[in-house]
């Protein structure tokens, strides 16, 4: 029988030592549950992911700037004048608009609508 001392005692030290190991790869706590038979097996990925996975992992080094991009934004001339040539396409394809849904109507002043069958 455990005494109730030294039963306190453990039941503070498993949260830390759970802790401890979260700090790597590798987790003492589950890989312990894993090995009495709890908790999910380690399973291997089959070749095909294995394949298509990249080995170049390269990451940017905490501390550092990113690399400077090859395209510059634009200016705020170059901006303005983006801006004009997409609001006078918006106004032709309005305009196109109109025309088609008007010659639309007028074709379809002669249309009867269809019958509904009879339920």
């Amino acid at each position: 029988m455990l005494s109730p001392r030294l039963f306190g005692l453990l039941a503070l030290s498993l949260p830390i030592l759970g802790a401890a190991g979260c700090s790597g790869d590798v987790n003492p706590m589950k890989e312990a549950f894993v090995g009495a038979g709890y908790g999910p097996k380690k399973v291997d990925a089959p070749d095909f992911v294995e394949t298509s996975r990249r080995t170049d992992r390269t990451y940017m080094p905490v501390g550092q700037d990113e690399p400077k991009r090859a395209i510059r934004a634009r200016s705020s001339e170059a901006q303005k004048s983006l801006e004009a040539d997409l609001e006078g396409a918006r106004t032709r394809n309005e305009a196109r608009g109109r025309t088609a849904e008007g010659a639309a109507k007028g074709i379809a002043k002669g249309l009867k609508p269809a019958e509904l069958p009879p339920e």
